[in-house]
């Protein structure tokens, strides 16, 4: 069984407020995550070690973006998001 049996995917998009390293104005940016929920229940084909491995098993969130363009019109340099973690557990 692998991991994305144990999990519903979804993609979602949040709101951050960001400062452009190259300018430094601050604006929201809109950063895209891959949001794994854990199931409800295991799958029936599921053996003892997999059992296990639910159990265990959290909901959690991905960032997927790495890179962001600044929205000043005069800048619109990419930079790299430093102050946002890149996974986050959900309770």
């Amino acid at each position: 069984m692998e991991e994305r049996d144990l999990y519903d995917e979804k993609e979602q998009k949040k709101a951050h407020n960001l400062t452009c390293p190259h300018c430094r104005q601050a604006a929201d940016y809109e950063i895209s995550w891959l949001v794994r929920t854990k199931k409800k229940q295991l799958p029936p084909r599921a053996d003892d070690r997999d059992r296990a491995k639910f159990a265990k098993a959290k909901s959690y969130m991905v960032r997927k973006d790495d890179l962001l363009m600044c929205k000043n019109m005069r800048c619109r340099k990419r930079f790299e998001i430093a102050g946002v973690q890149s996974v986050a557990f959900l309770e």
